[in-house]
């Protein structure tokens, strides 16, 4: 059972989404602005946190924007829940630290499916040390990358880059994200460090830097397929 904090203004749409929760097995509390979150938040950590966008006193962007600034908060899995509907809406989102992105209106099986999915992520890249992506072996306890049990000599910044990558397989990572991870700098300002560095770990991976695609005008994917 997870204990997942609601970040609603919407009285109605906060008590749907804690109800769902509840039947599925998770403790949850409701907040209506960013002050009762953050009062709270200093009291007790949450599990997972559902964070609107549109609040009265502070957006969830820049809620989120806090948490991942806070060493005691940033690794709290978030999930945006906003009734805007633009890439460019989501993108913000997910390049400000959000964890996955829901769009109103939306289904309660989706919703406890997509808590489900990231809790059980999240678990995962807690307790796995090992991670396995098809011939790439990445032992992060000992920082060491294989390809078909053969050693891959990496830098620091291009394990880290790989590591990131692999954290999150399957999902879109935008460009800024990646630079704010592993540079702590402007896309910007550094967006050639990244494309060097993806074309060298491709490189030095051989036939596993196939597993690292290019979405174009977005950022990078780990993927199998």
């Amino acid at each position: 059972m997870a204990l997942i904090y609601i970040v609603e203004d919407d009285k109605n749409i906060s008590e749907i989404e804690s109800f769902s929760l509840k039947n599925a097995g998770h403790e949850t509390k409701e907040f209506a602005d960013g002050k009762s979150f953050s009062r709270e938040l200093m009291e007790k950590k949450p599990d997972l946190i559902l964070l609107d966008v549109m609040l009265p006193d502070e957006d969830g962007l820049t809620i989120l924007k806090k948490l991942r600034e806070r060493r005691e908060t940033r690794k709290i899995p978030v999930i945006m829940v906003t009734a805007k509907t633009t890439e460019l809406d989501k993108v913000k989102g997910l390049d400000n630290g959000a964890d996955d992105y829901m769009t109103k209106p939306f289904g309660v099986m989706e919703l406890v499916s997509r808590v489900k999915a990231l809790l059980r992520r999240v678990g995962d890249q807690d307790s796995e040390k090992i991670m396995r992506i098809g011939d790439l072996v990445i032992d992060d306890e000992k920082r060491k990358v294989f390809v078909e049990d053969k050693p891959v000599e990496l830098t620091y910044k291009e394990y880290e880059l790989l590591h990131y990558l692999a954290q999150n397989q399957e999902i879109v990572l935008p460009r800024d994200s990646i630079m704010e991870h592993i540079w702590h700098a402007n896309c910007e300002i550094e967006s050639r460090t990244l494309d060097v560095h993806i074309k060298t770990l491709r490189h030095k991976l051989g036939d596993a830097g196939k597993y690292i695609k290019t979405v174009r005008n977005v950022g990078y994917c780990m993927n199998l397929v």
